[in-house]
């Protein structure tokens, strides 16, 4: 098997895709002819023609107004936002439009678009392209809202939000992009939405992440397990909406104790609705409080400053220790 980017991986959905069904396009502020900002569109106009991979104004608004209206009359199209932190311009149409015409309509008619855009810091951006605002969309009933962490979930996650007849934000933790390659399966296979991914079993601890969060916590459980020797499960969070109670709480009964990394602002991030998920589901089994992990309740700072507010390897392995110790 081939090893991938996440970048790559993104790419080759679209193009399989877009082979597979003619109502597929792609569209969004440089998609076309420069292959997109981050290349994840390389390739498309050259191959599907400038009526599939349309270069659009700068104009947020208009990108997902034009895409709500090609959903709705029967085309799929995937629309990108180039930085996530001028997507708040299309917040207005995907939440009073996108988010309710199937209910408006009784299920007559669905949205089936896909809002992508690339999120979070890391790479030295400015603060409107380095956000991790998931929640916004999270809180959206009717949407569902995404995240992959490695390039093969980006690959299966990717085909599943085209498939879904709802509209859905798929957010790309861009510090994920080219960090890294893995084996791939390019086998046209979709994962469902709103599961998580048990990325590994254990039985004294659960620790959940997603996004580009899930690799920094993945490096701390491998030293947490080697100084003390214990068994951590992980969590890929992978659906922010819908939410996955049942695997969430099944491994805390199973653990009694969990931890969360987030990158969002700690206030009203998704770590606050899995704490209340534990709470609801699994409160009785808990052998220690549930630590959260997460960004600060500020604008994301500049560069020389950046890896200050995203969690550090020192804060999330200070977090398992003092749960495991509690």
């Amino acid at each position: 098997m081939p090893k991938l980017t996440m970048v790559q991986a993104i790419n080759l959905a679209l193009h399989q895709e877009m082979e597979k069904d003619e109502s597929v396009l792609v569209m969004g502020q440089d998609i076309g002819k420069n292959g997109g900002v981050f290349r994840l569109t390389d390739g498309l106009q050259d191959k599907f023609g400038e009526d599939r991979a349309i270069d659009t104004p700068l104009a947020e608004s208009a990108i997902i107004g034009s895409a709500i209206g090609m959903a709705i009359n029967g085309l799929k199209p995937v629309a990108e936002i180039q930085f996530s932190g001028f997507s708040y311009l299309t917040l207005g149409q995907l939440e009073g439009n996108a988010a309710r015409f199937r209910n408006r309509t009784l299920g007559k008619f669905t949205v089936p678009l896909v809002l992508r855009m690339p999120f979070g810091g890391g790479v030295r951006a400015l603060e409107h392209h380095s956000e991790s605002k998931e929640t916004y969309y999270a809180h959206t009933a009717g949407v569902k809202t995404i995240i992959p962490s490695t390039p093969q979930t980006a690959y299966r996650l990717l085909l599943g939000a085209i498939r879904d007849p709802d509209p859905v934000v798929f957010m790309e933790p861009k510090h994920s992009y080219r960090a890294f390659k893995e084996e791939f399966e390019a086998d046209g296979e979709a994962m469902e939405l709103g599961k998580a991914r048990i990325v590994q079993e254990g039985t004294d601890i659960t620790v959940i992440s997603w996004g580009a969060m899930l690799h920094r916590t993945e490096k701390v459980i491998e030293d947490v397990v080697d100084k003390h020797g214990v068994s951590v499960e992980l969590i890929d969070l992978q659906s922010i909406a819908p939410m996955d109670a049942q695997t969430i709480a099944d491994s805390v009964k199973k653990t009694g104790r969990a931890v969360i990394v987030q990158e969002a602002q700690k206030t009203l991030g998704p770590a606050s609705e899995i704490i209340s998920l534990i709470n609801d589901n699994a409160l009785m089994y808990l052998e220690a409080p549930v630590k959260r992990v997460t960004g600060y309740d500020i604008v994301m700072p500049y560069f020389a400053r950046e890896n200050n507010q995203i969690p550090s390897i020192e804060r999330i392995t200070d977090a398992i220790e003092e749960t495991l110790a509690f």
